[in-house]
């Protein structure tokens, strides 16, 4: 059995009911999932349990990119650069088909937030403390080179510019192959999984959870010695749960959500060169635009958010600001309304601090423990993931007297285990070659490798078994890719396989309108859905398809 299969979901549910656990984790994002692999590698005994789908929050909703805090320096936090720096190169040699390096272009303008000199100090300290490699440090340009190096750039207040490397990453797939991970190290982990209460001994200390089962309707007891909330914006939502705690309702540190949105455009209409990370003159925030695949991608936003958390959007307000601020940079893209083909709304969990404006909000992330034992953990970055789940697991092994390192600084995440670029290069060239037999499209092989990695050989032996019994190579390819979502990656539902597994909702919008019932009926093959299963499934889907081109006032 196949411990990260949807089709064995209701085994793995049962499971639960045997075992007393050493950790239980709550929340399925990448903070939650890193934790769960860290805990499961130093040999404790893990549950994760997500109330939705694996990164269905704030981890598919980011501006997808593993980077070293550049930002960061504005405020001063130097320690903070220099962990995400480290952070953001181990990040990148644990899962090098999900994290590529990403060639950056800072313009420098008149009226912008950095002048030259201090944009090179600034660039060579992220340098220093990021230990950046030699052939990625930072490159400054004059205003002619910079021009050259991005023709659409506004010229009139060009001073020049700066060429450094971010990591691009998608982040919802990045949690999924950390997820794969820890339950290849021997970890639990189910999805649509709901917590709807905190369970305590007779000492009045949290033992376990009562667990929903959102799909059957079963409720299930989760034994175990520690439990920790890693439930992102939903991390005062699960404090409130503790209810023997005396501060769950008027916590002493509580979250502050701000909101960021992205928005995606044809690539024909912003054909950048490279990524850009520049200016908002009006208020000397930064942005970022990133082109990739067919699309170029433009965020974020920072505003306070107060509604829904369950389906934060992004309004009209939000949209006009960020095409405002792409014109005003490449005045020849005259960017409109109708050119945004999607978006996507992600909430940050930060922590309150009184007097701050939500850019001002410091990015670290805090440990809260209550007095019944439930360890809460809120704040942190993308790229942060593995040093917080470190912290986490440090404390529960300190309180089980388990003595163990983590071990997830050189642990390869599924799929990413290559020595170099070069060692990928020859791997993906030779599963082209193997490809051709069955008609595989080399570009389809290349983006399987660029989700999987080397999990790709799994569909190509599953291709090669079904080539026959399928019409032609483009039912071939999307049929083998469902099966593998819903029996290696534990995709349960239409919205989990097109939104976080392929992100196809956000990048291939207009290709979706035919396809997705398509994919209902592989799923229903897969999963024995009946009719009206099959029908919630392609609403529900139909309603995150018009959502990300709905904006609110």
């Amino acid at each position: 059995m196949n411990d990260f299969s949807a089709t064995f979901r209701p085994e793995l549910f049962s499971r639960t009911a045997l075992e007393t656990y050493d950790l239980l984790v709550i929340g399925g994002g990448i903070t939650g999932a890193g934790i769960a692999l860290d805990a499961a590698a130093r040999g404790l005994k893990t549950v994760l349990v997500e109330k939705e789908d694996f990164a269905s929050g704030t981890s598919s909703r980011s501006t997808k990119l593993i980077h070293g805090g550049l930002r960061y320096l504005k405020q001063l936090e130097l320690a903070l650069v220099k962990e995400v720096g480290t952070e953001r190169a181990i990040v990148y040699r644990n899962a090098p088909h999900v994290v590529r390096p990403e060639r950056m272009l800072l313009p420098i303008v008149r009226g912008g937030s950095l002048g030259k000199t201090l944009s090179s100090i600034g660039l060579w300290i992220y340098d220093v403390l990021a230990g950046v490699p030699a052939d990625e440090r930072r490159k400054m340009l004059d205003a002619r080179q910079t021009s050259v190096e991005e023709p659409m750039l506004r010229r009139d207040i060009l001073l020049g510019g700066g060429l450094y490397y971010e990591y691009r990453t998608d982040d919802a797939r990045l949690t999924i192959e950390i997820l794969k991970t820890a339950v290849e190290k021997g970890a639990l982990a189910l999805n649509h999984a709901e917590v709807t209460a905190l369970n305590y001994d007779t000492a009045g200390q949290i033992c376990g959870a009562t667990v929903l089962d959102r799909f059957s309707g079963t409720s299930h007891e989760i034994r175990a010695k520690f439990t920790v909330n890693a439930a992102g914006p939903w991390v005062d939502g699960v404090r409130r749960l503790d209810v023997k705690a005396p501060d769950s309702l008027r916590p002493r540190k509580r979250l502050h959500l701000t909101k960021g949105i992205h928005l995606v455009v044809p690539r024909q209409r912003l054909p950048l060169r490279q990524s850009a990370y520049f200016d908002v003159l009006a208020d000397k925030r930064m942005v970022f635009a990133i082109p990739r695949g067919q699309v170029t991608y433009l965020g974020t936003t920072d505003t306070d958010y107060r509604g829904d958390i369950e389906r934060p959007m992004a309004t009209w307000a939000d949209v006009d600001y960020v095409l405002a601020a792409a014109n005003e940079m490449f005045p020849t893209a005259g960017l409109k309304r109708a050119d945004v083909v999607s978006s996507w709304a992600g909430l940050r969990p930060l922590i309150h601090e009184e007097g701050k404006s939500p850019s001002e909000l410091s990015r670290k992330d805090e440990i809260f423990l209550s007095s019944t034992g439930l360890l809460s953990i809120a704040g942190g970055k993308l790229t942060g993931y593995r040093k917080m789940a470190e912290r986490i697991v440090d404390r529960v092994c300190r309180n089980l007297g388990v003595k163990a390192d983590c071990p997830t600084a050189r642990m390869p995440l599924s799929g990413g285990a290559f020595a170099d670029p070069s060692q990928m290069r020859r791997f993906l060239e030779q599963r082209i070659g193997e490809a051709r037999q069955i008609e595989l499209p080399p570009a389809a092989v290349a983006d399987w490798f660029d989700k999987y990695g080397s999990n790709v050989d799994v569909l190509i032996e599953r291709a090669f078994a079904w080539k026959r019994a399928c019409a032609d190579t483009p039912e071939l390819l999307r049929k083998t890719e469902v099966w593998y979502a819903v029996e290696h990656e534990m995709a349960a539902t239409l919205n989990d396989y097109l939104i976080r597994r392929t992100g196809r909702l956000y990048f291939d919008r207009p290709a979706l309108g035919g396809y997705y019932p398509l994919v209902a009926q592989d799923f229903a093959d897969l999963l024995g859905w009946d009719p009206e299963r099959s029908k919630r499934e392609m609403e529900a889907f139909r309603q995150e398809y018009e959502a990300v081109l709905s904006f609110g006032e």
